[in-house]
């Protein structure tokens, strides 16, 4: 089911100031199947509603051309963002050294908060960069986000305790990243439609392969450089990101859409600059089917980030003798990349939200794996779990866009996306740093992983729920679809007897 959208107020304006003979025909083009292979009925209706009523036929997905382009700078995107982010065990371990006082027994929860701090505020700043993208497009929201995320990191080289690094890094570069993220998302669905999945699948490999070779990286450098000129060559990554972002270019509207742009233009110039009434598009929560995934989905990270943080420290106490520790976010990274490009194009082939299924299995591994962590005693023994905690790791992230799509239709997506993004930011802030208060209180480590792989099977449960409600709707949509239709044939069929009642009336009168 697809919650309608309210015909914005400039539009409708705008459609008034038309001449009359300018009226777009109900055969008009209109656009073809939904983002995967299998269409979804509700939200073709949605586009047919939507070219009918603004009267603007949308731009249809090359499938190629100059998106190829915007797939490889959204793909840089997502690597310099998440790879920073899942490297930051590096960082921890170098932050340990370099703030760390030997009397300070909690300066491993201090330390969880700037990467949770960091992780949960890019997820938390989502709701409102769905908001800016729809007001001001995904180039503007993804350059300007790169700009702040390059300030932030580059504050971060300057500080000197680890307390304004929650600011710095954890807050500015962490709201940067998600500005420029979250359109980096949002832009593939205006590129591409039939290989949406595969698109979706290749660009999160970007985060796969900055993840194989950013522990690396910054292992070398902080061991050469230090700490603080490795975030400085950081801010490298985030400059290119900045360049990325001009790639998103919106697609070349039709003459219908110039028209209705150009009187857009002049009804603002008239009221200056007015915002639409509903900034936040609440009414996608209708939809009983992505509510529910919006649930199950929080539920299931709260033990999520975990390993990210906290495994390079749980190897430098339990394996001493291991030189080359981030060799395990190496495999997370490689087999998290072949995850991507797999179950992204398993995706395409999944009828509807069916897809489901496959977070459903994803979230079974990862909270097996996380529960395994503390069992090996030997370090092959943990690359091995590693391995195919990536492997699915890859599975939930690559169908995340897709689902969204199938749940409520294009149209909403985008603020579909970034409220699911927003609370997952919840379970991914409060993660780590409850396994850093288990640590600094128990001594291990073991604990805090046997606890986070829990959340992931509770999540799995809620959402083998989804596609079960959502075949009820599409029946009740059905059957009331069905009745309607059947009441109209009766009304019609009624009002012809009544008619033919009424001339056999006259008919015998006359004869009488």
């Amino acid at each position: 089911m697809v919650p309608s959208q309210e015909k914005p107020a400039a539009e409708r304006e705008a459609s008034e100031a038309q001449p009359p003979g300018s009226a777009p025909s109900d055969d008009a083009p209109l656009p073809g199947p939904g983002p995967s292979d299998g269409p979804d009925v509700s939200a073709e209706k949605v586009e047919v509603e939507l070219v009918r009523s603004t009267g603007e036929e949308p731009p249809v997905p090359p499938d190629g051309g100059w998106g190829w382009l915007v797939m490889l700078a959204a793909m840089w995107c997502n690597g310099s963002v998440f790879g920073i982010q899942n490297a930051y065990g590096v960082l921890f371990v170098s932050m340990l050294d370099t703030f760390g006082a030997k009397d300070d027994e909690n300066m491993a929860f201090k330390t969880a908060w700037v990467g949770s701090l960091s992780m949960g505020m890019i997820f938390f700043c989502c709701p409102i960069v769905s908001v800016f993208t729809d007001m001001f497009g995904c180039r503007k929201t993804a350059v300007v986000g790169a700009a702040v995320g390059f300030i932030g990191l580059m504050s971060s080289s300057f500080v000197s305790s680890i307390e304004p690094l929650y600011l710095t890094y954890g807050i500015i570069f962490a709201c940067g990243c998600s500005f420029a993220y979250q359109p980096s998302l949002v832009i593939l669905g205006h590129y591409f439609k039939k290989r949406l999945g595969l698109v979706n699948g290749i660009v999160t490999a970007g985060s796969s392969v900055f993840t194989i070779l950013l522990p690396l990286l910054l292992g070398n450098l902080i061991h050469s450089v230090g700490f603080f000129y490795t975030l400085r060559v950081l801010c490298i990554f985030m400059f290119v990101l900045f360049l990325a972002g001009f790639t998103y270019r919106p697609l070349v509207p039709s003459a219908k859409e110039k028209e209705s742009e150009g009187n857009r233009l002049s009804f603002f110039s008239r009221r200056k600059f007015s915002p639409p009434k509903k900034i936040f598009n609440f009414a996608i929560f209708k939809v009983t089917a992505y509510a529910v995934w919006a649930a199950g989905i929080p539920l299931a990270l709260f033990g999520y980030f975990v390993p990210y943080v906290h495994l390079m420290n749980h190897v430098k106490e339990k394996f001493q003798d291991v030189k080359n520790k981030e060799v395990l976010f190496m495999c997370i990274g490689i087999t998290s990349g072949v995850g991507r490009l797999l179950f992204g194009r398993i995706a395409d082939y999944v009828p509807g939200v069916k897809k489901v299924y496959l977070q459903v299995l994803s979230f079974f591994f990862i909270g097996l794996m996380s529960m395994m962590i503390p069992l090996c005693s030997v370090f092959s023994a943990l690359i091995a779990v590693c391995l195919i905690m990536g492997l699915f790791d890859g599975c939930f992230i690559s169908i995340m866009a897709p689902i969204a799509f199938e749940l409520v239709g294009p149209q909403d997506a985008s603020q579909a996306i970034g409220f699911l993004l927003g609370f997952m930011s919840i379970p991914m802030t409060v993660g780590p740093p409850v396994a850093g208060f288990l640590h600094d209180k128990l001594g291990s480590y073991n604990e805090a992983f046997y606890l986070a792989g829990i959340p992931p099977f509770l999540g799995g449960v809620v959402l083998c729920l989804i596609p079960w409600i959502h075949s009820k709707k599409q029946r009740e949509m059905r059957k009331a679809t069905g009745g309607e239709k059947m009441e109209k044939m009766l009304e019609n069929q009624n009002s012809l007897l009544s008619g033919s009642t009424g001339i056999f009336k006259k008919e015998s009168d006359s004869i009488i």
